[in-house]
């Protein structure tokens, strides 16, 4: 699991907006990488 702070690729945020897009609830996702679920809605936001 990534500790805090840690910055992600482009890559790894849409592989991991694709699994939330896949059924993965968005909380599993957050607890999965170490972000929060506020990180992941800006990744979507920024995504359009």
């Amino acid at each position: 699991m990534a500790s805090k702070g840690t910055r992600y690729s482009e890559e790894q945020i849409i592989r991991i907006l694709k699994e939330v897009e896949g059924g993965t609830s968005v909380a599993e996702v957050c607890w999965k990488y170490g972000v929060s679920e506020q990180t992941v809605y800006r990744w979507r936001r920024l995504a359009g």
